[in-house]
């Protein structure tokens, strides 16, 4: 058996014996590559005489002719055996149930649903949506809203206050959305009509309340608005958001400094195995304050409360977010359980609108 053949049957033999492209390839470049056993007898080509070149040159090139068709074929069969091997483990059981879509998956957080139900309906009645800061200065959290020195809500267990500067004063975190109006009456002349809704704290944490909440406050400055405007208002909302026919309001005397008069308003409701019902029954529950805005606030903020009055009111967010989606705790709302999410979330395209229904 001549060196050729012998060389032929090795190199066929490593071909066969390669168990994946990576070991064929390297039987390829042992043979074809430029350092390779062939490659090196091709090279003798140039070196022997014309009538060896005759009888050696069909050798050598047929050598390689057949190493490279079974390269290909080896090549061909580790493909489809990979993709036979590939098949087998990523096979999918068409009879599992199909997994939900995200956009199936996700859930709007409750109080973002009722944030967009709160700026539909006001948007409807021709308010815009005012924004401000989180941190505050005393003078607006405070001060402009006719608040004085000495107040209970200036106190510390009320109050975040950071720590004071070289001048004394203090920053702190906004105990009420009430600051934006300030900022919008300052900024904008009447007349006013825009709604609040934000983020708010106070150093309180039980069943109902928590360090951070979320209020929303509604504020019209013009130069005839009066309570007869209010209880439209407040009327026309609270059938809206609870999405009922009716509802029966009551308006209590009450004082905040930043209103006068000022008011609370309970809602007529029916409590009833642990659901609160609304439109109906003989109780009556607290909802929000109200009150016309004080005419030292309208002075603080340059305008003439001679020519110009209006009201304002504000509520608790999580409250009415509890009441109308049967929530018991507060605290759920701030611990990013995905569990309770996906119970009281909302679908994230089911936007709310006044036409289509709010929930």
């Amino acid at each position: 058996m001549s060196d050729i053949d012998t060389l032929e049957q090795q190199i066929l033999s490593d071909i066969a014996a390669a168990a994946d492209e990576a070991a064929l390839e390297a039987v390829r470049i042992a043979a074809l590559g430029r350092n390779g056993t062939i490659t090196a007898l091709l090279k003798t080509l140039g070196t022997i005489t014309p009538a060896e070149r005759r009888v050696q040159g069909p050798l050598i090139n047929g050598l390689k002719d057949k190493v490279t068709a079974a390269l290909a074929a080896r090549r061909d069969a580790l493909k489809n055996s990979g993709l036979d091997a590939r098949l087998n483990t990523e096979m999918v059981d068409v009879t599992l149930p199909v997994r939900e879509a995200p956009t199936e998956l996700g859930r709007i957080h409750p109080i973002s649903q009722v944030i967009d139900e709160l700026t539909a309906i006001f948007a409807d009645m021709g308010f815009a949506v005012a924004e401000g800061p989180d941190i505050e200065t005393d003078d607006l959290n405070f001060t402009k809203l006719n608040i004085p020195e000495g107040h209970p809500a200036r106190e510390m267990h009320d109050t975040f206050f950071f720590n004071p500067k070289a001048d004394g004063s203090r920053l702190l975190l906004r105990t009420h959305t009430s600051p934006v109006q300030i900022r919008t009456m300052l900024a904008q002349k009447p007349p006013i009509r825009v709604i609040i809704p934000g983020r708010t704290y106070r150093v309180d944490s039980d069943q109902t309340h928590t360090p951070m909440f979320h209020q929303v406050e509604g504020l019209v400055i013009d130069k005839s608005s009066n309570l007869g405007h209010l209880k439209w208002i407040l009327e026309e909302f609270l059938k809206a958001f609870f999405e009922v026919e009716q509802v029966k309001m009551r308006f209590r005397p009450s004082f905040f400094p930043f209103t006068e008069p000022s008011l609370e308003v309970d809602i007529q409701c029916r409590r009833e195995k642990g659901e609160v019902r609304f439109g109906e029954g003989n109780d009556w529950l607290e909802i929000l304050g109200c009150g016309m805005v004080h005419p030292n606030v309208l002075r603080n903020c340059g305008l003439d409360p001679e020519e110009y009055q209006g009201f304002a009111w504000g509520m608790g967010i999580d409250r009415i977010a509890m009441l109308k989606y049967g929530m018991p705790d507060l605290r759920a709302f701030f611990e990013a359980d995905v569990r309770w999410l996906s119970h009281y979330g909302f679908r994230p395209l089911d936007l709310p609108t006044l036409a289509g229904g709010l929930s």
